[in-house]
């Protein structure tokens, strides 16, 4: 039977039809290495999927609030402010904040400020010999204010550029080494976490049912004895972080409390319990801007009615409460679809045998001949081609 060429392409496309011829093949090798193969997809899908992953189960991720509470009291005594007592209502900046709040530590404090002319702090900016120096209206991202063009004293051996500012400007040269408030490490701070898994209707909180009011009242937070404990001092918190609550003080940071509420929701509910971690979120190797802190002013008018206020440089510690976690609950349909899903991988273990002895062992096309099976049906060919017998 003769055959166009340009025939065979088609008549291979569309009445050619392959169909799984089954061959046992009695070798040792060749059946270990398929249960191999076998044991291994198994164990991935069991061990794996439905075991670590939990693939039997619907998952939902957690919907949280957060309410803080700050306790603590310290006693300074310093030249500029004398002796002081200083509460939550002074050193938590501001009262509310979102998921995070602000304990100062340290500061500076310019008193009596009001606008006026004086000289510049001095910098490499602002010194100056003479008025050929200042630029009357200049003003720099670092200047206290707007030089007036003249060069007046600063003190007895140094002048600088005089400006229109809150004078006497702010002085922030030298940081007060301990901390003003080293004592902070000794404050608490109560945290009442409220969460949600809406997939599930599931609500709970870290004030668990077994905590009354007494046990509230004189707990304090501990790894090791003390984990259902919602009150935590801020210097265990800082320690927990492998950082140093005395160093951290001078400068500021950034803590992290981390609460992960991972639950398994097939098992009671008395299991599903927060758990705490604590890091220290910046970095406090560096010494390109350090820490963390901020400026406020508070306003007042003196006797003469004159616009005057005290301004604070802040120096603290922000802790943001950092809350995550998803719950797991049994579902038949992602159980199905993962059964499903393990059942075709184990197909997998034929196709492998199949390369390997098809491809890679010495008898290859013994194997080939008795996998494969050719069948051809002539008089079609020529009833479609034009062939002739």
């Amino acid at each position: 039977m003769a055959m166009s060429p340009c025939c065979i392409p088609v008549y291979n496309f569309l009445f050619e039809y392959d169909t799984a011829r089954i061959v046992v093949i009695k070798s040792r090798k060749v059946g270990l290495m398929n249960r191999i193969v076998q044991l291994a997809i198994l164990a991935y899908i069991i061990g794996w999927v439905f075991v670590w992953e939990k693939g039997y189960q619907e998952f939902d991720s957690v919907v949280s609030s957060v309410t803080i509470k700050v306790k603590g009291v310290a006693v300074t005594n310093t030249s500029d402010l004398g002796r002081r007592i200083w509460d939550v209502a002074d050193y938590v900046i501001p009262p509310q904040e979102e998921n995070s709040f602000f304990v100062m530590t340290n500061l500076l404090v310019t008193q009596n400020q009001k606008q006026q002319l004086c000289a510049e702090l001095p910098d490499s900016r602002s010194h100056c010999q003479s008025d050929k120096n200042c630029t009357r209206g200049y003003v720099s991202i670092h200047s206290s204010g707007v030089q007036t063009g003249r060069c007046i004293k600063y003190n007895a051996s140094v002048k600088t550029c005089e400006v229109f500012a809150w004078c006497p400007v702010e002085n922030d040269t030298y940081l007060p080494k301990p901390a003003v408030l080293e004592a902070a490490e000794n404050f608490t701070v109560l945290i009442k976490n409220n969460i949600r898994y809406p997939k599930f209707s599931f609500i709970k909180r870290n004030i668990l049912p077994t905590i009354n009011e007494s046990y509230l009242k004189t707990c304090m937070f501990d790894r090791n004895t003390n984990l259902e404990c919602p009150i935590f001092q801020l210097g265990y918190i800082v320690k927990e972080a492998r950082s140093s609550f005395k160093d951290m003080a001078v400068q500021g940071g950034v803590m992290g409390i981390l609460i992960n509420w991972d639950c398994d929701l097939d098992q009671s509910a008395s299991k599903c319990v927060p758990k705490y971690t604590f890091r220290r979120l910046d970095n406090n190797e560096t010494h390109i801007a350090p820490g963390y802190n901020f400026r406020f002013p508070k306003y007042y008018k003196d006797a003469n009615g004159t616009e005057t206020r005290t301004l604070t440089k802040a120096y603290g510690i922000r802790f943001d409460v950092l809350v995550f976690g998803k719950a797991g609950k049994f579902d038949i349909i992602p159980t199905m679809i993962n059964i499903g899903s393990g059942l075709a991988l184990l197909g997998l273990a034929t196709v492998v045998c199949d390369i390997i002895v098809l491809y890679f062992f010495k008898k290859k096309y013994y194997y080939r001949e008795k996998k494969y099976k050719y069948v051809e049906e002539y008089g079609l060919v020529s009833m479609l081609c034009g062939g002739k017998k």
